[in-house]
């Protein structure tokens, strides 16, 4: 079954130097770019993420230092990809709660504010568990009875996600053919941010979901307790999450002022 799309969707993929969030960095991402006429573009670029490449990383997707060390940094190549993936809706394996995050951290380093809420984010892992509880080679092998050879190479594993969403709605009638669907089936809990650190209450208010403010409305924290703000941006907090409880704090000092 093809897409049913009315603007493009960009399946991707990042290999990277680890699983932090807020800490690793990108090392190879792979971008397939699909339109809505049926047209595809295919991106893939190594990136020297600046920092050593742990040898237990490399030992997944096969990527060392060496290997990346002439390629061009994230920073050269931000606008590139941005200008890529900007009009677009969004598609990965694990995409949600990992390679969106990560690659709007690296973004918001490189002073690119790129914000998802314009945008569906559909994560075909999110929908292959909620129907069979598999991984990607699973996925792939009991979806589209191929083997995944080149698993952790980003290209490989970005066409295989594309072609597993593709049959996944071949295979399950309950399943809309439809970007905001898709995206909101995937989803596993509303997030303020992508990392999960805020959420919302039962009337759609933002909420702390973490430490000792963990279920209590973010405004009510920062009203009771302002150094509570300061010492998430000071901490190893995503880039995004501090960006969300920014825009927070400010949309609480306007309605303030009105």
């Amino acid at each position: 079954m093809q897409l049913n799309i009315s603007r493009p969707i960009c399946f991707f993929d990042l290999e990277t130097t680890g699983v932090n969030v807020a800490k690793d960095r990108i090392v190879e991402i792979s971008i397939l770019k699909v339109f809505p006429d049926g047209r595809e573009e295919e991106y893939t670029k190594r990136i020297n993420p600046t920092v050593p490449i742990p040898p237990q990383t490399t030992a997944i997707h096969g990527i060392s230092d060496a290997d990346i060390v002439d390629a061009p940094t994230f920073a050269e190549k931000a606008t590139e990809i941005y200008n890529l993936i900007k009009d677009s809706d969004l598609a990965g394996f694990n995409s949600n709660r990992f390679d969106i995050p990560l690659l709007v951290e690296e973004l918001l380093r490189c002073d690119i504010d790129f914000d998802i809420k314009n945008r569906n984010a559909i994560d075909v892992q999110n929908i292959f568990h909620k129907m069979e509880q598999r991984t990607l080679v699973a996925a792939y092998k009991f979806y589209c009875d191929k083997d995944l050879t080149d698993a952790h190479s980003a290209a490989a594993d970005t066409k295989a996600t594309y072609e597993v969403l593709k049959s996944q709605l071949d295979r399950y009638d309950e399943l809309d053919n439809d970007m905001k669907s898709l995206a909101d089936f995937s989803t596993r809990k509303k997030s303020a941010d992508f990392a999960g650190f805020i959420g919302y209450d039962k009337e759609g208010i933002e909420i702390f979901t973490f430490g000792k403010h963990k279920g209590k409305r973010v405004e009510e924290v920062l009203d009771n307790e302002p150094g509570y703000f300061g010492w998430i941006q000071n901490a190893d907090f995503p880039l995004y999450t501090k960006k969300v409880l920014t825009g927070i704090k400010l949309r609480k000092l306007n309605t303030k002022l009105l």
